[in-house]
């Protein structure tokens, strides 16, 4: 494969690719479901601190769409680079994902397992201007959405998921197909640094994403509301991150480190912090 049939990593997402100075000699390659981002750095450190002879780590925060499109490819294109390293480990809010890596020879069938767990809520500008109650308003002529786009972002089927739970399939093709025609249903490729900025900016009035991304804006002082879907739709119960190691890791010993460590009780700690739903209190 030609570096001109990689996938393309949008040039303005360098806060996504993490030490990539040392991305060719990392000691550990992690490609981690990107709606993780606002705990990676913390997740990275804390890890360190247990397993201080992994010194150099690379990581991208970037959609995991796009991650698996990178692997299955060999590499992606950002700006004039091309980027060649191979993961180690891989995270993903679908487990298609993994089937895809599973048929494709990259992963093992039992090398990968669930994680951690998660929510769909609507965030919306301060004082709700567009009047959003509930999720069949999205429907409506007048709202603008930033929609993650299925192709890049695994969200986006949960985010369908619970469309259609809503409304029915003509709830989902009227958002995802007429509103996109009309111009109201704006697409995301990198939706947890897009739509709080389209939020923020007030050019949409809504944008469905991860509870964990809500807590994160407003701990950055980010002013903006949110609209809860409430349980029975926002997807809690089919939500499931999952993370395995790569067939051919080139760092399989830090691989397997660092798996261990993700659903160790001080990483799950830390992720709850976030807003994120350990996997050990999924059943409760």
């Amino acid at each position: 494969m030609t570096p001109t049939d990689y996938p393309r990593i949008p040039s303005d997402r360098s806060d996504d690719l993490h030490h990539l100075d040392i991305a060719d000699q990392a000691d550990l390659v992690l490609f981690m479901a990107g709606n993780q981002f606002m705990a990676m750095a913390e997740i990275v450190g804390l890890f360190r601190q247990a397993y201080p002879d992994v010194r150099n780590i690379y990581y991208e925060t970037l959609p995991p769409g796009l991650e698996l499109k990178q692997i299955l490819a060999g590499g992606a294109c950002f700006g004039d680079r091309v980027l060649t390293m191979q993961a180690d480990v891989y995270s993903s809010v679908s487990e298609a994902a993994m089937h895809a890596l599973v048929g494709s020879g990259h992963i093992d069938p039992d090398a990968y397992y669930p994680y951690l767990h998660n929510r769909i809520t609507l965030m919306v500008p301060e004082g709700n201007p567009g009047n959003i109650h509930q999720v069949a308003d999205l429907g409506l002529d007048h709202v603008r959405i930033s929609q993650p786009d299925p192709e890049n972002e695994d969200i986006a089927f949960h985010i369908m998921s619970m469309y259609r739970d809503a409304g029915g399939d003509s709830l989902v093709h009227r958002i995802m197909e007429e509103k996109r025609v009309e111009g109201t249903t704006i697409f995301t490729i990198v939706h947890h640094r897009e739509t709080p900025i389209r939020i923020r900016k007030r050019t949409v009035d809504v944008g469905p994403v991860w509870a964990t991304e809500v807590v994160h804006a407003r701990s950055r002082g980010w002013p903006c509301d949110v609209v809860d879907p409430g349980e029975t739709l926002d997807q809690r119960h089919h939500i499931t991150y999952y993370i395995g190691r790569l067939k051919n890791a080139p760092n399989p010993d830090n691989a397997e480190k660092f798996l261990d460590f993700i659903t160790s009780a001080p990483a799950q700690k830390l992720y709850k912090t976030y807003g994120f739903v350990p996997v050990q209190a999924s059943s409760g």
